[in-house]
């Protein structure tokens, strides 16, 4: 019988990879004509941040795969050992979507087709976590079914301190991992958490070590490993270490190298036990528990998106064209400042802009 093509369009990918490789049995040899489809995000020099063009290609990436009749199991994953993903590419976002809230709207009508083309892959999605998974990258990683992590990645999300908010999937997913509490602490403070906490809170599946010092894999040195309390009785397990400690720990990470096997080996164990269960059974049952995200997400896109696009006219303009365009060391406004300016009845012009913007003070002085 001659099988249909249900695919919207023939796939070219430019801006990602995508690949088919052998699922392997348990013994580890690869299996005849079933295959695991990775989809890589390849920004490596933007810490994998997404263009417009990248985005469309993920959704045709998943349609691909889930369409697939070989494919098993999806890996969503970026390249090189840095970043998973930090979100938008925030230079697309300061020279074209900002102050163009027409524009970013169609962005996100994309960036939304892009989550729901992952929760509702036909097929169980692995997040393999190489590094830094961080807004964006955050969002879409949590739309993923399982998350195997780097111990050395970091997570968390930017919005609130650069102009936006993380309404792309985190105020959605967050609070169903980790509580209420601590997904407003995340979402707000934009504190970046450690793959131990990440871990330890529930966000991922699974955590492996990547870096080799002398030869031999040893844990992240620069967090605290181990469930200890501070001087306030509090489990600082995950927690980045302090003074001299820290200074020690950078010295082990200088003098070690990064070895993604261990990482490699993690993903392929669970892309291998996903093997080995009934496909339509495993499928309903991913279904089933993808509809606490999904009931969340298909209430709110929308609105969220609509909301995305007119806050471009004012702190998300101010707040990525800071990040963009500030010196190294300083890529935030002036939170002090806007907010005294905006207690007074000032509103959203250039001169604000320009009175609160690190890039403008740089070029006064």
């Amino acid at each position: 019988m001659k099988l249909k093509n249900h695919n919207l369009t023939e796939s070219r990918f430019r801006e990602i990879i995508f690949e088919k490789r052998p699922c392997l049995d348990p013994e580890g040899k690869p299996v005849e004509n079933l295959f695991n489809a990775w989809i890589w995000l390849n920004n490596p020099g933007q810490y994998n941040s997404y263009t417009t063009a990248a985005v469309k290609e993920i959704i045709l990436a998943f349609g691909e795969a889930s369409n697939d009749r070989s494919v098993v199991t999806v890996v969503f994953t970026g390249v090189g050992d840095k970043a998973f993903c930090t979100g938008g590419n925030t230079k697309e976002y300061a020279e074209y979507y900002s102050g163009n809230p027409q524009e970013y709207s169609q962005y996100m009508r994309l960036f939304n087709d892009m989550v729901s083309a992952i929760l509702k892959c036909e097929k169980p999605v692995i997040c393999r976590v190489n590094g830094m998974r961080i807004g964006g990258g955050q969002e879409i990683g949590m739309a993923c079914d399982f998350s195997i992590t780097s111990d050395m990645a970091r997570f968390g999300q930017a919005g609130p301190k650069h102009g936006s908010a993380p309404i792309g999937g985190a105020t959605d997913f967050l609070p169903l991992y980790t509580g209420i509490e601590r997904a407003m602490t995340s979402l707000t403070l934009c504190e970046p958490m450690s793959a131990h906490q990440a871990y330890y809170y529930g966000i991922v599946s699974d955590i492996v070590p990547v870096l080799k010092h002398k030869g031999n894999f040893i844990v992240n040195p620069m967090v605290v490993s181990d469930r200890i309390l501070d001087d306030y009785g509090r489990v600082v397990f995950g927690s980045p270490r302090k003074g001299n400690d820290l200074k020690n720990a950078k010295d082990i990470v200088a003098e070690s190298e990064t070895d993604l096997s261990l990482l490699d080996r993690a993903v392929n164990n669970l892309a291998t036990k996903l093997l080995l269960t009934f496909p339509n059974c495993t499928m309903k049952t991913i279904s089933e528990v993808r509809k606490f995200k999904l009931d969340h997400w298909d209430r709110n896109k929308e609105g969220s998106r609509e909301w995305l696009a007119l806050n471009m006219m004012t702190e998300a303009k101010a707040g990525f064209k800071a990040f963009n365009e500030g010196p190294r060391d300083n890529r935030e406004i002036n939170f002090i400042l806007l907010r005294q300016m905006l207690a007074e009845g000032k509103t959203w012009d250039d001169s604000l802009h320009q009175a609160i913007s690190p890039q403008y003070q740089t070029e006064k002085s």
